[in-house]
């Protein structure tokens, strides 16, 4: 590329850096504080309108020298200058980018018109982008903005929240955004993900987070990008069906295919849209034959529904996440090495509650407050956490983590305040007339409110997860 005197290779080199930084890791905070100077405590919002107004400075002394500036040359400068431009657009837009996403939770599973998407890749072309690469990088933008939305969502200022945030980062665009932008970005349903970690830690929210953030086409045409969001995450609890059933939620069966099959059905395999991913949740509690089916779809990416000899493609990602211990499971023939090494693309543990706390003793009270405010009572914030530390001690373990302390805030406000589960007496049996099977029902039910899975219950009880439902069902 060729460089008048007065153009700032250096500036676009640290620009084209800072662009494909992880936004959660320290490198991207601190390539934005050399950019534009800014003082080592500057927070990102400080360092927008600076960093905005260095690009758009150093672009338009480019842009004096060549009107084109984003060509296809592959040398080192031109890559850099090009990522620059892409970076400068996207600093635009990317407000715009923000409402759309929250006007889109708001629409549900239909897309919403984005007129401002259009107009940006207009921009695009007129850099020099080829028209086809433009459309592509709308749809990387409105990426980054989807997945930078839902995995700051997962909030807490501990050193394993923050490695936590940054890993799901990566598995959404790896650890190399160059590579996944000119490579990677329609091949990630190679890339299958184990979450793991103690119940009520969060794995749901961290698997959605992964799976709302897929690369969604923009159409040009209609003015808006092939699907919603909203409708590309599908998760399913597999520890709540009997194992006869799994295979049919799944896989989906035809009409007649066994008894009971009065109409065709459509599992979550054919509900995945190719720019989504489904969630199995409590992978850890299937069988070993629905383990088999599971491998076989993951190795070919297709599937067969129940009565029907006909193969349907699946092309989206596969997410799975268990609170057992895997290698545990492994170990006891429970579950097969063939298909844990199909699933774990990315292994990524949910931290426990308590380790957040040991890190970072504030983060109680600040997740407190976030869950507060998600119910909708931040008016009444530190009376409730004042109640929280009262009722529980500052050592209390938190063995149902974040789901056990969403509970413990509605007791407070419900009845004034909690008694948690490790602190609980044991029952006065000479003063009670229950049965031994009325005890073991409200143990169960006791243990499912506090960690809201059978398979948990199932593994603290020593109980099969069918007779556990039974007892909680009251059955």
């Amino acid at each position: 590329m060729n460089t008048d005197e007065h153009i700032n290779m250096e500036f676009f080199r640290m620009a084209a850096s800072a662009a494909f930084a992880n936004p959660f890791s320290g490198e991207r905070v601190e390539s934005d504080r050399r950019i534009v100077g800014a003082s080592t405590d500057a927070d990102w919002e400080e360092m927008h309108e600076p960093l905005f107004r260095a690009l758009q400075e150093n672009i338009e002394a480019l842009q004096s020298v060549s009107r084109r500036i984003a060509g296809r040359e592959s040398d080192e400068d031109s890559r850099a200058v090009a990522v620059s431009v892409l970076f400068y657009v996207f600093t635009q837009y990317q407000f715009q980018f923000d409402d759309l996403i929250e006007r889109q939770i708001k629409a549900g599973d239909e897309s919403i018109e984005a007129p401002f998407a259009l107009e940006c890749l207009q921009r695009l072309a007129g850099y020099g982008f080829p028209r086809s690469e433009a459309c592509r990088y709308v749809g990387i933008f409105y990426q980054v903005r989807r997945a930078y939305y839902f995995i700051k969502r997962l909030i807490g200022d501990s050193r394993c929240m923050k490695n936590l945030r940054a890993q799901l980062w990566n598995n959404v665009f790896t650890h190399d955004v160059s590579l996944y932008e000119q490579a990677l970005w329609d091949r990630m349903e190679d890339f299958s993900t184990l979450l793991l970690g103690e119940t009520g830690t969060g794995k749901g929210a961290a698997a959605a987070a992964i799976g709302r953030s897929g690369c969604i086409p923009f159409s040009p045409k209609t003015k808006r990008f092939q699907e919603s969001f909203t409708r590309a995450f599908v998760a399913i609890n597999l520890s709540q069906y009997p194992e006869s059933l799994i295979e049919s939620e799944l896989f989906g069966h035809r009409k007649g295919a066994f008894t009971g099959a009065v109409e065709r059905h459509d599992g979550i395999f054919s509900r995945c849209s190719p720019h989504g991913a489904i969630f199995l949740d409590e992978i850890g509690e299937v069988a070993v034959p629905i383990q088999i089916k599971l491998l076989q779809v993951l190795q070919e990416r297709t599937f067969s529904p129940v009565g029907s000899h006909e193969k349907l493609r699946f092309e989206g990602r596969v997410i799975a996440a268990t609170n057992r211990q895997i290698d545990d499971l492994r170990r006891e023939g429970k579950f097969r090495d063939d298909f844990y090494y199909r699933l774990c693309s990315d292994l990524i543990t949910v931290p426990p509650l308590r380790q957040r706390i040991a890190e970072m003793p504030d983060e109680l009270e600040q997740l407190a407050a976030y869950l507060m405010d998600r119910i909708g009572s931040s008016t009444a914030r530190f009376p409730i956490i004042a109640k929280l530390r009262e009722c529980v001690g500052r050592d209390y373990a938190w063995p149902g983590n974040v789901r056990e302390l969403e509970q413990a805030i509605r007791r407070i406000m419900l009845s004034g305040a909690y008694e948690a589960a490790e602190a609980q007496p044991p029952a006065d049996l000479t003063a009670t007339s229950m049965t031994a099977r009325e005890l073991v029902q409200k143990y169960c039910r006791d243990l499912y409110d506090l960690h809201g899975s059978y398979g948990e219950v199932a593994r603290r009880t020593d109980l099969d997860w069918r007779t556990v439902k039974r007892h909680v069902m009251g059955d």
